[in-house]
């Protein structure tokens, strides 16, 4: 139970400390348009994938100390190995989902004359 709840203070620790790199700058009210909806759509997305790709190093983190930390203990190596591969797995996905999104922002900017 220990194990988890450090697990759990690293990665909200790790958050806690890179956010203040993700947020983007203060958005003044302007009126509204597709460039600027497209432009607040990019942002979003980028804080998003931001987070969610601190949030796997993080779980590097943790799982990558579990597996040193694992003693030869065949339960702790394989929860161990799961959490590399799975943040790798979510890792991976954020990725695509980020260059995805990126993708329909363009065509939809494109196809809207924005």
């Amino acid at each position: 139970m220990r194990d988890k709840k450090a697990n759990v203070k690293l990665v909200s620790s790790i958050t806690a400390f890179g956010l203040p790199l993700l947020i983007s700058s203060t958005a003044f009210a302007d009126t509204a348009g597709v460039s600027n909806v497209d432009s607040f759509i990019k942002s979003v997305i980028t804080v998003l994938a931001g987070l969610a790709g601190l949030v796997a190093t993080g779980f590097f983190v943790v799982g990558g100390f579990s597996y040193i930390t694992s003693s030869g203990n065949p339960e702790h190596l394989d929860r161990a190995k799961r959490t590399i591969t799975y943040s790798a797995l979510g890792l991976s996905v954020t990725i695509a989902a980020f260059v995805i999104s990126n993708i329909v922002t363009t065509l939809a900017s494109n196809a809207f004359g924005g």
